[in-house]
């Protein structure tokens, strides 16, 4: 009772302790996910993205229009920039179309130096009094800015201390929203005859201080922290409506936090710093006209009259050399102009993503609370249960999410929780696995007496490794048989014959394990064993035939030593056959009794060489596919036999010893001697005698009598040396 006592003791205190260990993983979690750090953030971002690529906005047909500056208009009008007398024409043609908003997603930083004045201006000799007379492209380009739905883009810059003028009204409710946009210090300078007659201004930047390539979220506002900067996208929304001023909510208690952004007839929810999550939709050819066709002199057709009249046109490029390319979530790579487009046409169709401010604490709170919930099922329960709870909060944080974003649009990240927990019950599992599982890795080393160490790790690190089916691979397959096994089962008692079955496998076996081979199975007095699977085995034929020699010298030892109480009247011999080939490996057999071995045509070939060995006379024979990967292997061709079962008769050869041997004089003689035979033999030359007679002393000499039986018995076998005819090889 003291002992039963104190095991109960040593396990409450075990699970104390894993319940510590789990809950201290909880906190470090809770802890790394409220500090939110850029690997997080990215796998948040992947996520959202995912969602989008499974359902991404719907492309409609909108009074939104991009006019492309594309190669075809590069081509037919020139490389850019254009003459702004050209984007004047531009400007008048999709006025007279009546467009609703024309917004350019182009700098014009700096004077037109393609205008004529400018050029002249630059040459010598030329009078100044020309100058006057000359026209002006940015004249011209103002003068037809003026009265017209014009807005004109600028970007951010790092140097000077200019920022535009800003052409709407700002009214706000709540605390002040000044400092909740990105800040702006700099602009890019806009001529300020442009500046003047455009009737709004509005920023391109699409992902400013943020270093990722995809566009995720736009700032609807840039603030200098006395004005807010409106995007191009919401100064062409506003210019459409005619509105002239921008409502902001801001949130009541909480000073320099947006909530939502009012542009005429049109409400936009925001993040807290003013930006909107993009819901793209494809890119497709139908949002985009090409610049070409507006500026063509034989005039416009009817169908891009009809496009544009109504419409918020954007103009901007796709044109590859001048680098406007941004990528969405769907992972496309756009036109930077589309995006701008994408904007408003996500504002015109109110669909919206947004993330609620309280989300972070919701994912936050989740990770404290089901992963606590986890490591008390592991320790106290069952870490199986533990998982399939694990499986299902899994289940129900990504279907949740998924909804929340199919049906609200809002955006919620499951994989924070779902990695966290993931992460604890590991952690939890792993404890009790250490500390109170102590009778399972009993188990495993019982099992380690069986199965091959590459078998078991295979076992424990490979998911669905216990599954039935299998894999076709190349490997090298080797059966080891017993001569004369029924003649010696038959003098010994039952008893007797599993005593010495156990002696000799278990000595030939450890050879296979030495040489990363798989033993597949026992088959009564025979091996079964293959290389390069479950795992892949560097030079596996070189190792299988490691093992073959390995086990004639174990047998030798073991008939020298009178290991099986023969005394000198009896010794054992064997046969092994190696065959290297496809064959299908892996669990074969029911869903709840399988074995872990190899079919296929390359098993049959490697046991019908086993048999081979009677007839040849000789105890390791190898195929030649396997002999073409033993090149320094000592090897003698055995000749070509018909295997049961097989058409076309098989060339074998004979294992004589390793490397060492096969480079000393005397084998090197003496397989030169045997080629010479194997000529003889082939042509049935009468002086394959004298030569069988030579060769057999030599094996003598080369290798202590070990060939013997082999070349006493050659000259009877001469027709496997005998080429097939041709006829039939043709027929098979």
């Amino acid at each position: 009772m003291q002992g039963k006592g104190a095991d109960t003791i040593m396990v409450t205190r075990a699970q104390q302790i894993g319940v510590v260990i789990g809950l201290a993983f909880v906190a470090a979690l809770t802890i790394l996910r409220a500090s939110d750090p850029p690997l997080l953030r990215l796998a948040r971002d992947l996520t959202f993205d995912q969602y989008q690529r499974l359902v991404p906005r719907t492309f409609k047909n909108q009074p939104v229009r991009v006019i492309d500056i594309d190669e075809a208009s590069l081509r037919e009008f020139g490389q850019w920039p254009w003459p702004r007398n050209r984007i004047a024409v531009l400007v008048d043609r999709l006025s007279d179309m009546g467009a609703a908003a024309i917004a350019f997603d182009i700098l014009f930083a700096e004077p037109d130096r393609l205008s004529p004045r400018n050029v002249v201006r630059d040459v010598t000799g030329i009078d100044p009094s020309l100058l006057g007379k000359l026209p002006d492209n940015d004249e011209i380009f103002s003068r037809s800015l003026s009265g017209r739905p014009v807005v004109l883009g600028f970007g951010l810059s790092n140097e000077g201390s200019y920022l535009p003028s800003v052409k709407a009204g700002f009214a706000y409710t709540g605390e002040s929203p000044f400092d909740a946009p990105p800040a702006i210090k700099a602009a890019t300078p806009l001529q300020p005859q442009l500046e003047a007659n455009a009737a709004g201004l509005g920023h391109i930047s699409l992902n400013p201080g943020t270093s990722s390539a995809v566009v995720r979220a736009v700032p609807l506002f840039l603030s200098s922290g006395k004005q807010l900067y409106p995007s191009l996208a919401l100064e062409a929304l506003r210019v459409a409506q005619g509105a002239s001023t921008y409502v902001l909510d801001a949130a009541p208690d909480t000073p320099n936090t947006l909530t939502r952004v009012k542009i005429g007839n049109f409400v936009v929810p925001v993040t807290a710093s003013g930006e909107l999550w993009l819901y793209v939709s494809p890119d497709t050819k139908e949002r985009y006209i090409s610049a070409g066709r507006v500026l063509a002199t034989e005039g416009v057709s009817a169908d891009i009259r009809a496009a544009i009249e109504g419409s918020i046109v954007f103009v901007g490029t796709s044109a590859s050399g001048l680098q406007d390319v941004r990528t969405t979530a769907l992972g496309e790579n756009v036109p930077g102009v589309s995006i701008h487009a994408q904007i408003v046409e996500q504002i015109l169709s109110s669909r919206f993503l947004s993330r609620p401010d309280w989300a972070d604490g919701l994912e936050i709170l989740s990770i404290a609370v089901l992963g606590s919930l986890l490591v008390i099922l592991t320790t106290f329960v069952n870490p199986a249960v533990a998982l399939a709870c694990g499986l299902l909060i899994t289940f129900f944080a990504l279907v949740a999410s998924w909804a929340a974003f199919l049906y609200g649009g809002l955006l919620f990240d499951p994989l924070a929780p779902i990695v966290s927990g993931s992460i604890t019950h590991f952690a939890a599992t792993a404890f009790r696995f250490l500390v109170t599982d102590r009778e399972r890795r009993d188990v495993r080393r019982a099992f380690g007496h069986y199965l091959s160490p590459s078998l078991l790790h295979r076992i424990e690190h490979t998911r669905n490794a216990l599954r039935l089916g299998g894999d076709e691979r190349e490997l090298t397959v080797m059966f080891v048989d017993v001569r004369n096994f029924t003649q010696i089962s038959e003098e010994m008692t039952p008893s007797a014959v599993v005593a010495f079955l156990n002696t000799l496998l278990d000595a030939l076996s450890h050879h296979v394990i030495a040489n990363e081979g798989t033993l597949d199975k026992f088959i009564g007095d025979s091996i079964m064993a293959f290389w390069n699977a479950p795992v892949d085995v560097s030079d596996h034929a070189g190792k299988a035939v490691q093992a073959a020699l390995g086990m004639r010298e174990t047998l030798a030892r073991l008939n020298n030593s009178d290991a099986f109480g023969f005394g000198d009247a009896r010794r054992v011999g064997i046969g092994i056959g190696i065959h290297t080939g496809l064959a299908c490996v892996g669990n074969m057999g029911a869903e709840t009794r399988f074995n872990y071995t190899a079919v296929g045509d390359a098993v049959n070939i490697a046991a019908r060489i086993e048999s081979a060995c009677k007839d040849i006379n000789f105890d390791i024979l190898v195929s030649e596919p396997t002999a073409s990967l033993l090149p320094d292997c000592a090897l003698l061709e055995a000749g070509a036999l018909t295997l049961k079962g097989k058409s076309m008769r098989t060339k074998l050869f004979a294992v004589v010893g390793d490397a060492r041997l096969a480079k000393s004089a005397d084998f090197v003689e003496l397989q030169a001697m045997h080629g010479r035979l194997v000529a003889a033999l082939r042509t049935r030359s009468a002086s394959s005698r004298k030569l069988v007679a030579a060769a057999k002393l030599k094996a003598q000499i080369a290798t202590t009598g070990l060939l013997h039986e082999f070349y006493s018995q050659i000259s009877r076998r001469a027709g496997h040396f005998v080429d097939e005819p041709a006829d039939k090889a043709a027929d098979i």
